[in-house]
């Protein structure tokens, strides 16, 4: 295994095993866009990941991972203190699982299993002993994972570059948004609609919950978070993430 720290450089790549695996504890950390010919399991024990894909921003709060194909170009970006564990797995180890981007829940079995997995070295002989069985176990979970909401498509017509620059600041509201680019509300519905599959309004609100469990997970404060988003108050803001989640932020985070 790998520990790393904030200034380590890492191929996954360069190593012969079919599972490589990695434990690290980074802050303020940016990978920086890079793809890998192995696929990625990304999860997050503590804090949290913002990935930057393509055409999607994926959130990656605690308790959940990242499931993240070969070939497919990638950023992550973690603030404050992000504890996580990541293996990759070649091609033919991986063939069965989501060819696409995405995230899961990890049951307290994939958590147990992932631990010894991302600490084991690298010459690990993983075809047979306790580390076969610890691979079948990894890979069934992740098939069989519940996928979680975390991933939002991002438009792609070049008039929303300057919304798309600063992923952290609110989106602003359709009538600004409308001055700031020269373009109609139902303009820039129709885009949104044909690139994202949602209207704005609906695109504006998945990002605001997405950026408030961010905010959540690295120690913000409820009501520092609800001025930050754009609420008139605490309640509002509570009242906003139990429309979306089902639970308050409180529950949220236990």
């Amino acid at each position: 295994m790998a520990w790393l720290d904030s200034h380590a450089s890492f191929d996954p790549d360069g190593y012969l095993a079919p599972v490589i695996g990695i434990a690290s504890t980074l802050g303020d950390h940016d990978s920086g866009l890079h793809r890998h010919l192995r696929g990625q399991l990304l999860f997050t024990r503590q804090g949290c990941t913002r990935i930057t894909l393509a055409q999607q921003l994926c959130l990656l709060p605690p308790s959940r991972a990242a499931w993240i194909p070969s070939g497919i170009a990638h950023r992550a970006v973690m603030q404050q203190s992000v504890d996580y564990r990541s293996l990759y797995l070649t091609a033919d180890v991986c063939a069965d699982l989501p060819h696409q981007v995405c995230v899961i829940e990890v049951s307290p079995l994939l958590r147990a299993v992932l631990e010894p997995m991302a600490l084991a070295e690298f010459d690990t002989d993983w075809q047979q002993g306790k580390f076969s069985h610890l691979l079948a176990l990894c890979l069934s979970e992740i098939r069989e994972a519940a996928q979680q909401p975390m991933l939002l498509p991002l438009p792609h017509d070049k008039r929303l570059a300057p919304l798309l620059a600063t992923p952290e600041q609110l989106p602003p509201e359709l009538q600004v948004l409308e001055q700031q680019i020269g373009a109609s509300g139902r303009t820039i519905g129709r885009i949104f609609q044909r690139e994202t599959g949602m209207s704005y309004q609906q695109w504006r609100q998945q990002w605001r919950l997405m950026r408030a469990m961010e905010l959540l997970a690295t120690g913000r404060s409820l009501s520092y978070s609800a001025f930050e988003l754009g609420f008139a108050s605490d309640s509002a803001f509570i009242a906003f993430f139990k429309d979306m989640t089902s639970v308050t932020p409180g529950t949220w985070l236990k």
